[in-house]
């Protein structure tokens, strides 16, 4: 997980600008769905219509542990998630209902927003992943607006895989289906113990202070 101040041009304001133009998770899966009926790329319609399967069964099987239960109640000030992603995006699929499920158990302290990477090149060109528009990537930010942290596109463990994977010819062209194998056993506990961080992180500033 990054946790760094990312080198960047971006302000406050336009943080800010980002999130109010962001939909939430349901109205995300709402533009999913009509994009998985209009989407003329049909490899592009099977990836969504996977997506869709592999959301569904984690927003079914992911519970939250209630020691990270116990830091959400304890989170001290108001923190925004900013993800930027893509309906295609496999490792989307697996972490967006894990985050969305936390939002929702925070009670309005963590408010998620999400907004599309293509859409919006500049918020994503100052989040790459050694040089590459790689996503999904969570941009952790306080009541106004400062950013405590980043993440993504992928658990630590995942992305150390994903690495050995493609520098390897045996199982470069197949690296994705080694991921989602991992992401099913691991059973979101490695994302889980990265969120856990992230809350960390949140609590460790003070929001009065950076303003």
């Amino acid at each position: 997980m990054e946790t760094g101040a990312e080198i960047t041009t971006l302000k406050k304001a336009d943080y800010e600008r980002y999130l109010q133009k962001g939909v939430g998770y349901n109205q995300y899966k709402q533009q999913m769905a009509e994009d998985l009926a209009v989407n003329a790329d049909f490899k592009i319609k099977e990836y969504i219509n996977l997506n869709q399967r592999r959301m569904y069964r984690v927003e079914k099987t992911f519970e939250i542990s209630a020691q990270l239960i116990e830091q959400i109640k304890n989170l001290k000030h108001k923190t925004y998630w900013l993800i930027l992603t893509e309906h295609w995006c496999g490792d989307a699929s697996q972490t967006l209902p894990v985050f969305n499920a936390i939002a929702e158990m925070s009670n309005g302290k963590i408010e998620m927003k999400l907004v599309y990477r293509d859409q919006n090149p500049e918020l994503m060109d100052a989040y790459l992943t050694n040089e590459t528009r790689s996503i999904p990537k969570l941009i952790q930010l306080d009541e106004h607006f400062n950013v405590t942290a980043f993440w993504g596109p992928r658990p630590s463990v995942a992305q150390q895989l994903v690495k050995q994977l493609k520098s390897n010819p045996a199982t470069s062209a197949t690296y994705a289906n080694e991921l989602h194998l991992w992401y099913a056993k691991d059973k979101q506990q490695s994302l889980e113990s990265e969120i856990a961080k992230l809350i960390y992180r949140a609590n460790l500033f003070c929001p009065d202070c950076l303003s």
